[in-house]
């Protein structure tokens, strides 16, 4: 079964960093895009970027100049660099991947990690 593991969540002071990881585990044949997405409390989750297999890349507005998103694809891992980070981002970030397991493509979600910036 194909799992995805995000780590690198916290607790930081406005305008501090944090990096995010998903990894890949299980057996794929094939990763499309992967991208990360969060959720507020009482909000719907949105997108917050996301990234092709050939590296073209995708921001919210809100986040544009601030994140950058990147991939490894030997290591089948995602990563989103948060920088300048603002109250307005905490939320739980969610890691999404397309995967191809050899049955077709899906979509597959990862646990989520909370981020929390505040003072």
């Amino acid at each position: 079964q194909v799992q995805l593991v995000e780590s690198g969540g916290g607790l930081v002071q406005p305008g501090g960093s944090l990096r995010l990881s998903c990894a890949t585990s299980g057996r794929v044949f094939s990763i499309g895009t992967m991208g990360w997405y969060r959720q507020a409390p009482g909000k719907e989750r949105d997108l917050v970027a996301d990234i092709t297999r050939g590296g073209s890349t995708l921001y919210a507005d809100s986040v544009k100049g601030r994140f950058t998103i990147s991939r490894d694809n030997a290591k089948n891992t995602v990563y989103l660099q948060m920088n300048s980070l603002k109250p307005e981002d905490t939320a739980v970030f969610y890691c999404n991947a397309h995967i191809n397991c050899g049955l077709g493509t899906v979509p597959v979600w990862g646990q989520g990690t909370q981020v929390t910036v505040s003072s």
